[in-house]
């Protein structure tokens, strides 16, 4: 064999030691008596020490991310392979030494005082010793739930399904945080039940989900909260037209609509209130009558058109100077007469003579001429 192929000194293990501890533990056990060698000698506790970093294990072991180092020596320090001593708390340069006394020949038994005669039938089970033991572990790659965890799911109504689908983007998540928890399976499951809860509620706003129609009402709940806001109710009822038709030319569909019926009516009345003058006292029109420039504000946000509304002053002025009847505000009736100049303006783009007369009967002024 070409010498090219393995530029390397290779890794050399005991299959009967990767059976018991499981394979990465047996690779990374070998890589750390090997590193020995290459470090000054440090003999504390009749154990030999090592100075090493997570630098020195990367470039030792390429072939893993840093989380599944961390994950692999948090095994074997679990496992008792291991002994840590950290010069900080969450240094990355640690002391590391082989659980076992030191030798001059610096041998590495095949086995372990601590280790069990049990032998672990997958390396799952391997993965899964650190979180049987109450400590904190890191994420394997290959994570699973049990079919205990998979039990807790069926107590919630969730599909296996759903489950698994989401195994995946939990593991990388979890291994791009790099971060080490004491149960992964209560992890996963409140995971789970987190999204469960938000595709329930997808689902549910999905099926009240609806177009605009010409015989939408606001539900009861939302005039309330508009009138206990303070609004008019004859105000409320006069947007309600403006309201279905603006939404009806944009075709949406959603289940929000008193929502946003409440927030259209809340801006309407701001602007509204601000074009009601101060002066309660009852008087008569000048013929030089000019609408403030909130009600032009108002009218906007109902989608009717400034030039439109600007055309309409003078027949206002001629029909009220000609009645000589006092009001107290005289943009008030301003904004009634546009709208229901406008809704019948509008009528002639609707396409058929029912939703004309429904039209009709929803913008029939019942004030502005009293």
């Amino acid at each position: 064999m070409s010498s090219s192929l393995i530029p390397e000194r290779p890794l050399l293990i005991s299959p009967t030691l990767a059976a018991t501890i499981g394979l990465e533990e047996t690779v990374m056990l070998h890589v750390i008596s090997e590193l020995f060698l290459q470090h000054p000698l440090i003999i504390r506790k009749q154990l030999r020490w090592a100075e090493l970093n997570y630098s020195i294990l990367q470039k030792a072991l390429p072939f893993w991310s840093l989380i599944d180092i961390k994950r692999i020596r948090q095994n074997l320090l679990e496992k008792g392979l291991i002994q840590i001593d950290a010069f900080v708390e969450n240094s990355d340069t640690f002391l590391i030494a082989i659980n076992q006394p030191y030798k001059e020949d610096g041998e590495i038994p095949a086995t372990h005082p601590n280790l069990s005669s049990k032998k672990p039938s997958t390396l799952n089970s391997v993965f899964n010793t650190a979180e049987s033991s109450g400590k904190a572990s890191y994420i394997s790659p290959n994570w699973q739930p049990d079919e205990e965890l998979y039990q807790q799911f069926k107590q919630h109504n969730i599909p296996r399904e759903f489950i698994d689908q989401r195994i995946k983007s939990f593991v990388m998540y979890w291994r791009q945080r790099q971060k080490a928890q004491y149960s992964w399976g209560n992890t996963f499951l409140n995971w789970i039940l987190k999204d469960w809860r938000k595709e329930q509620s997808y689902q549910g706003a999905k099926e009240l989900e609806s177009d605009m129609n010409s015989s939408w009402r606001p539900s009861e709940e939302a005039l309330s909260i508009l009138e206990n806001a303070g609004v008019n109710s004859s105000f409320i009822e006069d947007s309600i037209p403006e309201f279905i038709l603006y939404w009806k030319e944009r075709g949406l569909i959603t289940s929000t609509w008193n929502t946003k019926f409440i927030a259209h009516i809340r801006r309407q009345w701001a602007k509204f209130t601000l074009a009601v003058e101060n002066d309660p006292t009852p008087r008569l029109i000048s013929m030089d009558y000019e609408p403030s420039p909130a009600c032009f504000e108002v009218l906007e946000m109902a989608n009717i058109d400034e030039a439109f509304a600007r055309d309409q002053i003078k027949e206002f002025v001629l029909y009220w100077h000609d009645r000589k009847e006092a009001h107290p505000s005289w943009n008030t009736k301003f904004l009634q007469h546009v709208k229901y100049k406008w809704a019948h303006h509008q009528q002639a783009n609707l396409p058929s003579t029912q939703q004309i007369q429904d039209t009709i009967e929803r913008f029939t002024d019942r004030s502005w001429a009293e």
